[in-house]
């Protein structure tokens, strides 16, 4: 016998134990297979009534236009074929999941720490009208369930709730938690900002390991962890270079968080006022390797020098120091990561053996595992 139910833990638990069932996760349709349903529905007569509730103004003109507003459903109120082609339904459901974010308060958010991991919830606690279960693989292969987001609306509506709700150091484990899942920009904001929180930089210098090159016999502390009395005294944005833009003098333990697209080689910095002088790099990835090239490295350059006064000069004997930041959960980095020589018309072929040269004898590298 097969039932299916929401992971609502009160729909099956007692029933489960009593059978010896076996439990089997099954994740929500895809977007290729929401599409192909809805070019069958487009092709086949659905009932009167049902067409009635389904078809708008906006939703009759042809197939592309109908999938468009299947996906808008589907990233409101999630892949819930039973709440997307219906029009009713759809609205009926997203009223449902506004409400289940407005009934989050303090005395909830301990149970939606089950977002990010596997556990079952309490259905009376958590509304399943904002989380969903999926199947993952990660470390091993192993598959298991995880709990996520119904929706990547309802993600930001959901974390913006909590966050306001959570004690911050639970709110920045609770995002970690979600590494893989969580939408880019949210991983970016509450990542970066998770560094400004005495609590996480004292957990995550207690994690931080050396990434050695092979033939450097000596060790170098990371500078979180030199200065493990320091702490950063302010986040400061560095806005995208094409604005007008007054250069910057240096600030010591300030966090910099280029607010660009793609911005090369880290997601933030900071300065530490030391003999010689150090930089220290951040990069939030989930990949088990990041290695780089040497016009990615001359484009990082490049930006410090537009951002920074007398950059030339300040950065002439200046040790970089790389935090490669992952969750504890993903492959982790466990070797040192390349500057590879690339042609590039930013870079000639002299300085680019220079910065692949610079790189092995300057450049020192760590991993930081994080979780909750």
């Amino acid at each position: 016998m097969i039932v299916v139910t929401s992971p609502n833990s009160n729909n099956y638990e007692s029933w489960a134990k009593e059978v010896e069932a076996g439990r089997i996760i099954i994740n929500c349709p895809e977007d290729s297979d929401v599409k192909a349903m809805c070019v069958w529905r487009r092709h086949n007569p659905q009932p009167a009534k049902e067409q009635a509730e389904e078809e708008t103004e906006e939703e009759v003109e042809d197939e592309a236009g109908y999938w468009r507003v299947m996906e808008r459903r589907i990233n409101t109120v999630g892949p819930i074929l039973r709440f997307i082609f219906e029009r009713q339904r759809y609205k009926a459901r997203l009223n449902e999941c506004v409400g289940a974010v407005n009934a989050i308060t303090v005395s909830k958010t301990e149970y939606y720490a089950c977002i990010g991991n596997g556990t079952s919830w309490d259905g009376s606690s958590v509304s399943h009208k904002l989380v969903k279960v999926v199947r993952v693989r990660r470390v091993g292969r192993t598959e298991s369930p995880l709990n996520v987001p119904i929706s990547p609306h309802f993600e930001r509506e959901t974390l913006s709730t909590l966050e306001n709700e959570m004690k911050q150091t639970d709110f920045i484990f609770l995002v970690l938690s979600m590494w893989d899942y969580v939408l880019p920009d949210i991983l970016e904001k509450y990542a970066v900002a998770a560094f400004l929180n005495e609590d996480f930089l004292r957990a995550i210098r207690l994690k931080i390991k050396e990434l050695k090159l092979t033939g450097r016999p000596e060790a170098h502390l990371c500078a979180l962890v030199e200065h493990s009395d320091k702490s950063f005294t302010r986040k400061e944005v560095l806005p995208p270079l094409e604005r007008p833009f007054n250069r910057l003098a240096i600030e010591y333990w300030v966090l910099y968080e280029p607010k660009v697209k793609n911005f090369p080689l880290v997601d933030c910095f900071f300065f530490v006022d030391s003999n010689p002088k150090t930089l220290v790099g951040m990069q939030i990835t989930a990949a088990s390797e990041h290695h780089t090239i040497t016009s990615t490295v001359r484009q990082f350059t490049d930006s410090l020098a537009a951002y920074f006064y007398n950059w030339e000069e300040l950065s002439r004997d200046m040790l970089w120091k790389i935090i490669y930041v992952q969750h504890a959960a993903c492959m982790p980095i466990n070797g040192w990561q390349r500057c590879d020589e690339a042609k590039a018309e930013n870079v000639s072929e002299e300085e680019s053996k220079e910065i692949a040269a610079f790189w092995k004898k300057k450049v020192h590298q760590y991993r930081a595992g994080v979780s909750a």
